[in-house]
């Protein structure tokens, strides 16, 4: 038997969720410890004083849900898969990469009160995170076509209708931003519970 067979290369490139979660768990754990020291201490000790910080931590709230609802849905996925390879790695890393923007696009919109630019690139990078999160079921669902298919349950059809209206509010955004933050606080409410189904098929 050669040094390098088949069945070692099966073995070395399928694996278990174990190390993927718990690197995507630290990684979402760091971008909430910067996007709470973008929330500096404000001089002064009465109301007026915390007037400055106020745009950032509404920004930094929403960030919060958002990165709430992607590692609460991540931990579920990968919950019912049962291997991982290559292609699912990438998936994931792409997908942390746009969340490992949060921290930036959170300051660059709470410091400027969401003026139009800085509401588009948060909309943006919400909607490229939307993106990266489809292209990563869409690996754990071809990595597993000919087992049993863990991922039948999830809702293709919100995750569509959630990236239409990230792309309509990022463009609402030059135009109407408030509008367009108030699209994004909606989306995140749609997200907020995790799929039923996803729920039940945690459970057996």
């Amino acid at each position: 038997m050669p040094f390098w067979s088949s069945q070692t290369y099966k073995k070395q490139t399928t694996m278990t969720t174990t190390r993927l979660e718990a690197f995507s768990d630290g990684v979402m754990a760091i971008i909430i410890t910067i996007m709470v020291l973008e929330l500096k201490i404000p001089e002064g000790h009465d109301l007026n004083s915390l007037k400055s910080i106020l745009p950032t931590f509404i920004t930094y709230i929403l960030s919060f849900i958002y990165i709430g609802i992607y590692w609460n849905n991540h931990h579920h996925l990968l919950q019912n898969t049962k291997k991982v390879n290559g292609k699912i790695l990438w998936a994931n890393l792409h997908l942390l990469f746009w969340l490992s923007l949060f921290p930036f696009a959170t300051g660059y919109m709470g410091k400027n009160h969401f003026e139009k630019l800085p509401t588009a690139l948060y909309g943006f990078i919400l909607l490229m995170a939307s993106i990266a999160w489809t292209l990563l079921l869409i690996s754990i669902k071809n990595s597993e076509r000919r087992d049993h298919n863990n991922i039948a349950f999830l809702n293709f059809k919100k995750i569509i209708i959630s990236n239409i209206f990230y792309a309509l509010a990022t463009f609402l955004s030059f135009f109407f931003p408030l509008l367009s933050g108030l699209i994004y606080l909606i989306i995140a409410f749609l997200w907020f519970i995790p799929d039923s189904k996803m729920e039940e098929e945690y459970l057996k």
